[in-house]
């Protein structure tokens, strides 16, 4: 009879992906509740700050990454069987990645024209922290499925999409807490 499985066998990639994912989760967790913290010491503030964002551009951009979720899962169904189609996924998965940082580029553009930078208030340094903290790893990302592209595998394309996956669920917290809640 055969030891059961534990917990830690039935994750995909390997523990230091999960590691890092969780350390990840932690840190941007640690940023929200701070940002949120200090909303409740200026609601106005942040609510006149909040007005100033481009709602349609967060929520596109949510589409997008979470789409891209998609395309990176299904390079990981694909992968034991075609491998044209393992790289054609990932493919997708990273032009959308790039779409979003397109989208997030022009964010940060339109609010440099109208003189809002990372000292403008609390809300404003936090926005650009977080959500800049967050570009660096969907660029990280689009590194690492670059590197897959070249060269895929189950177990490092699992811990890539995973990796990636936690990127899509920062987002979702990310945009309504920063883009919608009051």
């Amino acid at each position: 009879m055969s030891e059961p499985a534990s917990v830690l066998d039935e994750l995909p990639g390997e523990l230091m992906i999960w590691v890092l994912i969780v350390s990840e989760l932690l840190v941007f967790g640690a940023g929200l509740a701070t940002f949120m913290a200090l909303r409740v010491g200026d609601p106005e503030g942040f609510a006149l700050s909040q007005d100033s964002l481009n709602r349609v551009a967060g929520a596109v951009n949510t589409i997008v990454l979470v789409t891209s979720g998609w395309a990176a899962a299904m390079a990981v169904r694909v992968v034991d069987e075609n491998l044209r189609k393992t790289r054609a996924w990932l493919g997708l998965s990273m032009a959308l990645g790039i779409v979003f940082l397109v989208i997030k580029w022009a964010e940060y553009a339109e609010k440099a024209r109208h003189g809002i930078g990372i000292e403008t208030n609390d809300f404003f340094t936090f926005y650009y922290l977080l959500t800049g903290f967050h570009a660096m790893h969907v660029l990280a990302g689009l590194v690492i499925f670059a590197l897959l592209i070249w060269k895929p595998a189950r177990n490092t394309l699992e811990a890539g999409a995973s990796f990636w996956h936690m990127v899509d669920l920062v987002w979702v917290l990310l945009f309504p807490i920063i883009y919608l809640v009051r």
